[in-house]
């Protein structure tokens, strides 16, 4: 269409200090005609497109030229380029692209304000990732084999609704067609994934509510701890500020409120003989339970 090719024009000629005629005739793939009479048009809009002859000539804008975005303010323009460079934790295709577009286009030098390293996941998990996330953007069914917290073993087909990243973990947002309910599933636990070739229609904005209401409800423990100065390392990385309270020998009293499960137990015994649980006694006993169990596997 020939208004796509004008703003193409347009962006082409913001990249570079001048092109010629042929060369956007052959990236177009229509005829140099056609590209003077779009320079004719883009000219009569008011846009200040330049053409000069000879060695070294071509078509170009004048300097200093943006294209009208008054529709945004400045705040605006940049909340949406942040937004889009946020996008770079999912593996956005083509977002450079988009981004270096939008940059000329509010006259602004993008600024690398954040940056997402995988490393730390194995070609498996990054796979499985970029395969979800293309299911979801094309609204594909999914189907995979799921361990759920017990270690059981099911197979699930899913309309994936979501990738939600929550407390260091990834996590799907999906409707499942084996359960018939909204559903969350931990990437980490997803095996055997597959792609069919069948779209849904389900549409997040129906379900998000389902979704959190469908999340069970832990009950919340207060539990005290006292850990070791020798893990002040961990410490400042696993609690919040205000949860940490510092000992005159340099140890630490922590504070927690979380949900009372075999997440928490691990937390606590992953420190060893470094910490101690002081409250509740309920707790220290499962604890100390725990600690004899593991020694009693050894015997």
């Amino acid at each position: 269409m020939q208004v796509n090719r004008l703003f193409e024009i347009v962006y082409i000629l913001l990249n570079k200090n001048y092109i010629t005629a042929k060369e956007l005739a052959e990236h177009f793939e229509v005829s140099v005609r056609t590209i003077y009479r779009d320079i004719d048009v883009l000219c009569q809009s008011g846009i200040p497109i330049y053409t000069s002859k000879g060695k070294g000539g071509g078509i170009g804008l004048l300097d200093n030229f943006v294209l009208n975005k008054s529709v945004l303010s400045k705040g605006e323009q940049e909340d949406i380029l942040s937004a889009l460079q946020g996008l770079s934790a999912t593996n956005y295709p083509d977002l450079d692209k988009v981004l270096n577009k939008l940059s000329n286009l509010f006259g602004t030098k993008q600024n690398n304000w954040i940056e997402v390293d995988y490393s730390d996941w194995s070609n498996t998990q990054k796979n499985k990732f970029n395969l979800i996330k293309t299911a979801v953007l094309q609204k594909k069914i999914l189907k995979f084999q799921y361990y759920n917290s017990y270690g059981e073993k099911g197979s699930r087909e899913v309309e994936p609704l979501q990738l939600w990243f929550k407390n260091k973990s990834w996590y799907l947002k999906a409707y499942c067609r084996t359960k018939n309910d909204i559903r969350t599933f931990k990437l980490n636990r997803i095996k055997e994934l597959s792609i069919l070739n069948e779209q849904f229609t389900r549409d997040l904005s129906q379900d998000i509510v389902s979704i959190q209401e469908n999340i069970p409800q832990i009950p919340q423990e207060a539990i005290k701890l006292r850990i070791s100065s020798s893990q002040a390392y961990r410490i400042y990385d696993e609690f919040d500020e205000d949860q940490i309270e510092k000992e005159k020998d340099g140890g630490f009293i922590i504070t927690m409120t979380y949900p009372e499960d075999d997440w928490v137990y691990g937390l606590i015994l992953s420190y060893g003989n470094y910490a101690k649980v002081l409250e509740p006694i309920r707790v220290r006993e499962i604890i100390k339970n725990k600690l004899k169990e593991t020694l009693h596997s050894y015997d």
